[in-house]
């Protein structure tokens, strides 16, 4: 068996193409969604994601705002800033690119935006929105690595889902919105013994542990869905050194499952429309307030 290759660039394309049509109806109307981009510091990592973000705004239509500040920003600095941009009503979203200094509480800030402005989804309402099972922004990557099972045809009701990871960020929500579509569901970790008992078993295996080749084909049950979220480097002095490489060893686990994404061109691209989904999500939310009944 030689697994489906989930293009995520390609999905992600198709999704970014409807969200420009969305986008455009609302600059029609006076209304054009717009995001605002603050990245504190000058780690190189976050300075490409942040870029990536931005042009991805420009190419679906959205307006973005970029305001970059140096490492030393104080953290009260940065709440005032985003204190502003809650009540700028051209804005309706806001993402602090992470991770911030160590002086910066990632926790505060996070929780100093507002709940309307929320598209990462990293806040207290919206994790308990998702707990709950009501409407709410959705934490991006877990929403992109659902769109991705989704691309498969699989029926998730009733199927056995194993997460690696309990990340707030990924896999903790990955397993909740997973279970919100009727599946099985098995949070393992570093701390799980015998690993491998729980994924052979999987249907669906989302790898979120962020270490290279956590799953090998000899842990994943025939014909499994296997989704990977890792994005590691490649140690000096290994093959294709600096280059990227997942929680999953691709090559061989491609041999034993239906549908597995690659890294990169897999995850990496839905997070990022995911974010943009988020931003129209909240711009038409306001419009819909902001508009009288007739």
């Amino acid at each position: 068996m030689t697994a489906l290759r989930i293009d995520g660039t390609a999905i992600a394309r198709q999704l970014r193409a409807e969200l420009a049509e969305r986008a455009a109806r609302l600059a029609s109307l006076g209304h054009r969604p717009g995001l605002a981009v603050v990245l504190v510091g000058d780690d190189p990592a976050s300075a490409i994601y942040v870029r990536n973000k931005v042009k991805a705004c420009e190419e679906t239509g959205i307006r973005s705002v970029l305001e970059r500040y140096a490492a030393d920003l104080p953290e009260g600095g940065l709440l005032a800033r985003i204190a502003a941009l809650n009540d700028d009503a051209k804005i309706h979203g806001i993402l602090v690119q992470m991770p911030l200094p160590k002086h910066i509480a990632a926790a505060k800030v996070i929780e100093a935006i507002s709940a309307d402005k929320d598209v990462d989804g990293y806040s207290i309402e919206s994790a308990g929105r998702l707990v709950a099972g009501l409407p709410g922004f959705r934490p991006c990557t877990p929403w992109g690595c659902m769109k991705l099972i989704e691309s498969t045809g699989i029926d998730l009701r009733g199927k056995h889902a194993v997460v690696i990871g309990r990340s707030n960020t990924v896999g903790k929500p990955m397993a909740l919105m997973l279970l919100q579509a009727d599946a099985t569901v098995t949070i393992c970790h570093s701390r799980t013994p015998d690993l491998a008992e729980h994924t052979r078993r999987a249907d669906v295996v989302v790898a979120a542990v962020g270490r290279r080749h956590t799953l090998t084909a000899a842990m994943v049950k025939p014909g499994a869905v296997v989704i990977d979220v890792g994005m590691n480097r490649i140690a000096d002095g290994e093959p294709r050194t600096g280059k990227l490489s997942g929680d999953v060893d691709f090559e061989t686990v491609a041999e034993v499952a239906s549908a597995i994404t690659p890294v990169p061109g897999g995850v990496g691209p839905m997070t990022i429309a995911m974010l943009l989904a988020n931003t129209v999500e909240s711009a038409e939310r306001k419009w819909r307030s902001a508009t009288p009944l007739v």
